[in-house]
């Protein structure tokens, strides 16, 4: 086997629709390393010939904490994937398959919310029992 062209650690799903919201598929997401050899991506037991790739977009994200990543999302005629990849400059040049690039913004669900305010509340609350 060759030795991948770039490797990244990433989260990623096969959900369908936008995943460009911090949600219950993202919380679930497979945690691996997607590596992108000279004719296919890999990540785990997933393999995507190039040649399968339908659509690609790439979307540059930046959420509210000025945290900068992006979401590569990958359709083929059986799945579409999608992976969570952290804001390493080897994404902002030439990718071995194309790609359409994209500027977009993280969103939050109501779950997402929801454990926000949940673990936000628990701290609070332990703090105010430690120095109370």
């Amino acid at each position: 086997m060759s030795e991948p062209l770039f490797q990244a650690m990433c989260k990623a799903t096969t959900a369908e629709g936008d995943q460009l919201k911090v949600g219950p598929n993202w919380i679930v997401a497979r945690r691996g390393r997607l590596k992108l050899f000279e004719d296919h991506l890999a990540c785990g037991d997933w393999q995507i010939p190039f040649a399968d790739i339908q659509l690609a977009e790439l979307n540059s994200v930046r959420s509210a904490f000025f945290y900068r990543g992006y979401v590569l999302k990958v359709e083929t005629a059986e799945r579409t994937y999608h992976f969570g990849l952290n804001g390493n400059r080897f994404w902002e040049g030439d990718l071995p398959f194309p790609v359409e690039r994209k500027q977009a913004s993280l969103r939050y669900s109501p779950v997402g919310i929801l454990l926000r305010l949940l673990i936000a509340g628990y701290l609070i609350y332990a703090l105010w029992e430690r120095f109370s």
